[in-house]
């Protein structure tokens, strides 16, 4: 053997043996090597591919994982759309969907079980065993490309090794985080005094959407894959491509199983209910599919999810436990929600200290007190919240919880509107936690979009005495040398940051006040004041009867409007936003409309469209002379139609007589 043939086999296998030991290490968070063993190898496999630079791999564990910056992340149109699948919680349902199948397609046939992965669906190309791109599910017809970010996760292969492959085909699969992973990552973020992550659906969902990969390639993700598309059908059956996918080097769970009839799929979903915690990772159910493709074809599809397949969700598990006592966390708008903290006890496979009490007419409900004896449940096995209390546990002279009167932040005596369960601080431009989220809100992608700015580093500006106020963050450019001086912030990362706070400028005044996080106040309410009032100065000195005439605009939005721009602080924020430059004005665009055959007309647009986006569908209305309202009611003439409407509000027009049309019916009316 040559010396450079038996290079490529030391590179070959310390490749291998590396990124084992990262997968271990980052994904598993259980190294099975030493941090010195791990970098020795490392630098031996460095000076070989040094040596032999024909050899080395461009995701060699020796390269850097990440460190692209993705502006905006683009939306892609899925070739195969993402569909969702019918849900049951029990078995008869489960029984009465096998009759159905008994039904149309005989008796000869079989069932691929699978866990069902608690994480984030993602759809991934492979052109020439290259991996080009990665796309969410979205809406389930298009979604975001985020594929630099995905490269950085250790399971998924870059480039396939020699096999059978299609030169191009589609994988999907789940995105998601290990327990143990999770709980280390959300320990040091606690730690660091920042916002915990509910559950690690959320941490991988969160991470997968941060615009720096090298972000998300110091966040642990793993990636189990379990469904193929291609142009041309490979495989007569389902179980047969799992197990190719596996054999071209795809990370596929060990834990399905080919199943003869109903009877063996009820074993298999009883089998993981007991035994589900003991996994390193969440599942909430099991999928069941048809294994043949022929027989999926034949038995089609409904408008929403497949015939041939549904999902077996787990009930959420109960346990009892002591409440230790109770704090409250301090959001955005002002809201004091409880906290209950618990005796740590195990629950759905995690310890489980907190759970959620929503407000005070929760605490009244469960009629609680100091060390009771509660009873947990993890919703949907999220947040865990508490049920009930066992009052034959209840000490004699255990004091009733009674709510704060004052915000634990700030001090500031807490007030409960009339109708309203949440008691709110008042104090939104003197209360930490809020300044906080509203800074974090401001620069959200839905509002100013500011690249560079997330959470994280709001927060840790705002410990640092950098920003106290939204205003502040248009100042950061005077503080470049102080910037230099943070941790995990180099020139390129300030240099970013600063361009996106400069390009934000230009957002229009519709991005700006919903951006401003005044209470009521979401995007499609933001878009209609901008479009009636038209300057920041006429919205902050309409009166009562003048905000209340907008179309769809109540009296609770009006009255919070009011109280907003009657506080001298916040007059003094938009004064000092104007002078630096941001649109509190609405761009004046010429309007001509195409016809006024809609004139007086109103509309709903719902569900996924084949031949028309949301928004085009809208434009095609307004420039028609209708109108478009954000909710249904009896003034709505007529709710326009698509796959995967939310089954409200086809309930709710019906019940009105609400003519449903769709996309085709819109346009013969024009």
């Amino acid at each position: 053997m040559s010396a450079s043939q038996q290079a490529k086999q030391q590179i070959d296998a310390l490749t291998t043996e590396l990124r084992q030991h990262n997968y271990n290490y980052y994904v598993l968070a259980q190294p099975t090597i030493s941090d010195f063993d791990f970098d020795k190898k490392l630098e031996q496999l460095a000076a070989l591919e040094k040596q032999y630079p024909e050899f080395a791999e461009p995701d060699s564990p020796t390269q850097l994982v990440g460190g692209e910056i993705t502006k905006e992340f683009k939306t892609v149109r899925h070739r195969w759309p993402m569909l969702s699948l019918g849900n049951t919680y029990n078995e008869q349902e489960l029984l009465d969907f096998d009759n159905r199948i008994r039904k149309a397609i005989g008796d000869n046939f079989e069932y691929v079980c699978e866990l069902k992965f608690d994480g984030l669906s993602m759809s991934i190309t492979y052109e020439q065993g290259k991996l080009i791109r990665a796309v969410t599910r979205g809406n389930g017809v298009e979604g975001d490309e985020v594929t630099t970010n995905v490269r950085t996760i250790h399971s998924i292969p870059k480039k396939l090794g020699e096999g059978n492959y299609p030169d191009l085909f589609e994988i999907r699969g789940e995105v998601f985080m290990h327990r143990k992973a999770f709980e280390r990552l959300n320990d040091e973020r606690i730690e660091n005094g920042e916002v915990p992550y509910a559950n690690p659906r959320n941490f991988a969902s969160g991470t997968m959407k941060l615009q720096d990969s090298g972000e998300v390639a110091k966040r642990p993700l793993d990636c189990f894959l379990y469904f193929l598309y291609t142009e041309k059908q490979l495989f007569k059956t389902h179980w047969e491509s799992l197990q190719a996918a596996k054999d071209w080097g795809f990370h596929v769970s060990e834990h399905s199983k080919l199943c003869s009839n109903i009877t063996e799929v009820l074993a298999f979903i009883n089998y993981w209910e007991e035994r589900r915690f003991d996994l390193s990772f969440d599942i909430d159910g099991i999928v069941i599919k048809v294994n043949n493709y022929n027989q999926q074809q034949e038995l089609g599809f409904t408008a929403k999810v497949p015939r041939w397949a549904i999902a077996y969700k787990y009930k959420a598990e109960q346990v009892e436990t002591v409440l230790e006592s109770v704090v409250y966390n301090v959001g955005r708008t002002g809201a004091v929600t409880p906290v209950a903290n618990l005796k740590p006890v195990q629950l759905a496979g995690t310890t489980v200290k907190r759970a959620t009490l929503h407000n005070a007419n929760q605490i009244l409900l469960l009629d609680l007190h100091q060390g009771d004896s509660v009873y947990v449940e993890k919703g949907g096995e999220i947040i865990p919240k508490i049920i009930s209390v066992n009052p034959a546990k209840r000490k004699p002279d255990a004091p009733a919880i009674e709510y704060v009167t004052h915000c634990p932040a700030c001090g500031t005596l807490l007030e409960r509107k009339e109708g309203e369960a949440a008691f709110y601080c008042p104090n939104d431009e003197g209360c930490p936690p809020q300044i906080v989220s509203k800074m974090q809100h401001f620069v959200g992608r839905k509002a100013m979009n500011i690249d560079g700015l997330g959470d994280e580093t709001i927060e840790t500006l705002y410990q640092k005495g950098y920003i106290k106020h939204i205003s502040d963050i248009y100042d950061l450019r005077d503080k470049y040398d102080q910037l230099k001086t943070m941790d995990r912030f180099g020139e390129k990362s300030i240099t970013n940051m600063l361009d996106g706070i400069e390009k934000s400028k230009q957002m229009p005044f519709e991005k700006v006040l919903f951006g401003l996080g005044i209470r009521y106040i979401g995007e499609t309410v933001a878009k209609k004041l901008v479009a009636y009032f038209k300057t920041i100065e006429k919205l902050m000195t309409a009166s009562f009867e003048e905000l209340t005439a907008v179309d769809e605009i109540g009296g609770r939005i009006a009255q919070s409007l009011i109280e907003y721009f009657e506080g001298e602080k916040h007059r003094d924020e938009i004064a000092k936003l104007q002078s630096q430059g941001l649109q509190f004005a609405a761009e004046e665009k010429e309007v001509t409309l195409a016809s006024d055959k809609l004139s007086g007309k109103s509309f709903i647009i719902s569900g996924v469209f084949e031949k028309y986006s949301r928004d085009e569908l809208k434009d095609i209305i307004e420039q028609n002379g209708g109108k478009i309202l954000s909710s249904i009611s009896a003034k709505l003439n007529y709710l326009v139609a698509g796959d995967n409407m939310g089954p409200a509000k086809l309930e709710k027009a019906n019940k009105l007589n609400i003519p449903i049309i769709s996309d085709e019916e819109l346009l013969g009316m024009i």
